[in-house]
C-alpha cells in the first residue's frame, strides 16, 4: 500500500512540480514580508520623522489589510488564469512596495505602501493553499507542510538582509543623541511587533536623518522579483497568454485528479482533462451567502467553523508570543538582558522552521488528524510548563524552540484535515485562511492590552487559555465530523452507477455533495 501511495505521489508531483515550486517561492515572498518590519521599524521612523507610537499605526496597516486579502483571495481562484494573475501581480507589488518604502517620506504614505502589501500577502496566503489542496488533495499534507516552511524560511532571511544596515544609534540627530542601548531594546520590542510601553522612551523626531536602511529593502526588492518572473513563465508553458485559450479555463484542467475508475486491476486515477464542476472555493463573501448553502447539514457549517476557530487561537498564539516574548523576558520575574532576550523570537521563528521541514516526512507516514493530536498535546504541556516554571532562563529558551515545533505544523494539517473531511467541496481554505489571519490579528491586541493592565506573568497564561480552547475546539470537530460523514453515507444519493466505456473500463459515475447545490454530478463518459 506505501509502494502504491508512493507510486501515485510521486505521478501527482511529477505532472505538476512547476505549479508546486512556484507556490513554494511564492510563499518565500509572503515571509519576506511577516518578519521585515520589525527590525526596521526604528529606521523607519526616522525616515518619516514620526514617534514611536505613530510609526507602529503601520504594524496594524498591514495587519488589517492582510486579512482583507486573505478574505477575498479566493475570488481569484475559480479559474487557473485568474489565479495565477493574482499571483503574479501580489508579487510584482511586493518587490514594488519593497523599492519604493524608502521614498516614502510621510507616514501615511508609508501606511498606505503597507495596507498595498499587507492585501497582496493576503491574497497569495489564500490562493497558494487553496491551489496546492487542489492539486493534491488528500495527498496534499505533505505538500502544504512544504509550502509552509518557505514561510519561515522568508522569515529568516528578511532580518539577516536588514541586519547590517539598522542603525546602532538614533538615526534622527537632534540636539543629543539617544542611548544606543534604548534603541536596541526598542528594536528587540518591536522585533516583535509589541507596541506597548514604548512610549516613554525618547526618540527625536526633528533634524538631520542618517540611516543606510534604503539598501536592505532595496536588496529584498531583487530577491523577490524572480517569483513573479516563475509565475508569468508558468503562465506562458500553461499557454494562458495566447488570445484563442479558454479564459474560463479551470484549475484542475488537466492535473491527475477527481475521475476514479474502476478496472480488473484495481483503483486507479484516471489522468484525462476533466472540468470542474463545482463552484467551490470562492471568496468568503459567495461561501457565506444563504441561497448557496440551503440543503446542507450543520455538521457542514460546524466543520467550517469549528475547524476556523482551531486556527483563529493556533495562530493568535504565534502572533502574540513572537510579539511579546521579548517583553516578558526582559520584565520581572525573568529579568534576562535585553540582548539575551533579544534572542528568544529567532529561536521561536527557527524552531517553526524547522518543524515544518521535518513534518514533510511525517506528513508522509502519520495522518493529519494523529499529528495534530501531538501537536496540540505538546502545545498545550509546553506552556504549562513555562507557568510552571516562569523564573527558570534555560527552560525559557528549551519551552520556546518546544513551543516553535509543536505549533508550526498545526495550520497545513488542519487545512489538509478540513479539506479531506469536506471532500474538498467547501469553503474550508477562504474560512480557515481568513479565521488564522483574524486571530493573529486580534489576539496579539488582546494579549498587549492584558499583559499592560495585569502584568507579564499574564503572557503566558493567556497562551494556555488559547491553547487549551484551541484544542477543545478540535476535539468538537472530531465529533461533528463523524456525524457530517455518516450522514454522507447515508445519502440515498451516494450510489455508484456503473457504466463501460469505449476502452470497455468498466467506470463509476457517483453523485457527489457539492458545496453549492445538492444535485447529481456525473463524470462525463463518451459511449
Amino acid at each position: 500500500m506505501k509502494h502504491l501511495l508512493n507510486e501515485r505521489i510521486c505521478a501527482l508531483f511529477r505532472s505538476n512540480w512547476q505549479h508546486t515550486f512556484t507556490y513554494w517561492s511564492v510563499f518565500f515572498s509572503f515571509g519576506l514580508c511577516v518578519a521585515f518590519l520589525g527590525p526596521t521599524i526604528l529606521d523607519l521612523r526616522c525616515q518619516t520623522q514620526s514617534t514611536l507610537q505613530e510609526i507602529t499605526l503601520v504594524f496594524f496597516s498591514q495587519q488589517f489589510f492582510l486579512f482583507i486579502g486573505s478574505t477575498i483571495g479566493g475570488f481569484f481562484s475559480k479559474t487557473l488564469v485568474s489565479s495565477l494573475s493574482a499571483l503574479a501581480l501580489s508579487t510584482l507589488i511586493i518587490s514594488v512596495v519593497f523599492a519604493i518604502i524608502p521614498l516614502c517620506h510621510k507616514l501615511l504614505l508609508l501606511a498606505f505602501a503597507l495596507a498595498v502589501s499587507g492585501l497582496a500577502m493576503g491574497i497569495i496566503d489564500t490562493i497558494s493553499n487553496l491551489q496546492l489542496v487542489k492539486i493534491y488533495q488528500k495527498d496534499s499534507t505533505v505538500f502544504l507542510q512544504a509550502l509552509h516552511f518557505f514561510v519561515g524560511l522568508g522569515a529568516l532571511v528578511s532580518p539577516l538582509i536588514a541586519d547590517p544596515f539598522l542603525s546602532e544609534t538614533s538615526c534622527v540627530i537632534g540636539n543629543s543623541s539617544a542611548n544606543a542601548t534604548s534603541l536596541t531594546h526598542l528594536r528587540k520590542k518591536l522585533t516583535g511587533r509589541s507596541v506597548h510601553n514604548v512610549s516613554s522612551v525618547p526618540l527625536h523626531t526633528e533634524g538631520e536623518v542618517v540611516t543606510n536602511v534604503s539598501y536592505a529593502f532595496w536588496i529584498m526588492a531583487i530577491i523577490n522579483l524572480p517569483v513573479p518572473i516563475a509565475i508569468f513563465i508558468l503562465m506562458y508553458r500553461e499557454r494562458l497568454f495566447t488570445c484563442g485559450s479558454d479564459p474560463s479555463r479551470r484549475l484542475l484542467d488537466g492535473d491527475v485528479l477527481a475521475m476514479k475508475t474502476w478496472g480488473t486491476t484495481g483503483l486507479t486515477e484516471d489522468a484525462g482533462h476533466q472540468k470542474e464542476t463545482s463552484r467551490s472555493h470562492i471568496d468568503l463573501f459567495s461561501c457565506c451567502l444563504l441561497g448557496n448553502t440551503h440543503g446542507f447539514p450543520s455538521s457542514f457549517f460546524g466543520i467550517h467553523i469549528l475547524g476556523g476557530l482551531v486556527l483563529f487561537f493556533s495562530d493568535g498564539i504565534v502572533g502574540s508570543y513572537t510579539g511579546f516574548v521579548y517583553t516578558y523576558a526582559v520584565e520581572p520575574p525573568m529579568n534576562l538582558l535585553h540582548k539575551t532576550a533579544g534572542y528568544l523570537t529567532c529561536v521561536f521563528w527557527a524552531a517553526i522552521t524547522a518543524g515544518r521541514l521535518s513534518a514533510i516526512p511525517l506528513s508522509y507516514y502519520f495522518k493529519p488528524v494523529r499529528l495534530l493530536v501531538v501537536n496540540q498535546v505538546g502545545v498545550i504541556v509546553t506552556l504549562l510548563l513555562l507557568l510552571i516554571f516562569p523564573n527558570s532562563s534555560v527552560f525559557l529558551f528549551i519551552g520556546t524552540c518546544c513551543l516553535g515545533l509543536f505549533i508550526s505544523s498545526i495550520f497545513p494539517c488542519m487545512l489538509a484535515l478540513t479539506e479531506d473531511i469536506l471532500e474538498y467541496k467547501g469553503c474550508a481554505t477562504t474560512v480557515l485562511v481568513t479565521s488564522a489571519g483574524m486571530g493573529e490579528m486580534l489576539l496579539q491586541v488582546l494579549v498587549g492590552s492584558v499583559m499592560h493592565n495585569k502584568g507579564s506573568f499574564s503572557f503566558l497564561l493567556c497562551g494556555m487559555i488559547f491553547s487549551c480552547l484551541g484544542f477543545t475546539f478540535f476535539i468538537l470537530l472530531f465529533f461533528v465530523q463523524q456525524n457530517h460523514r455518516n450522514f454522507t453515507e447515508a445519502l440515498p444519493n451516494n450510489s455508484c452507477t456503473e457504466r463501460f466505456d469505449q476502452n470497455g473500463i468498466k467506470t463509476c459515475s457517483a453523485v457527489v455533495l457539492n458545496s453549492w447545490d445538492v444535485s447529481e454530478q456525473k463524470a462525463s463518459i463518451d459511449p
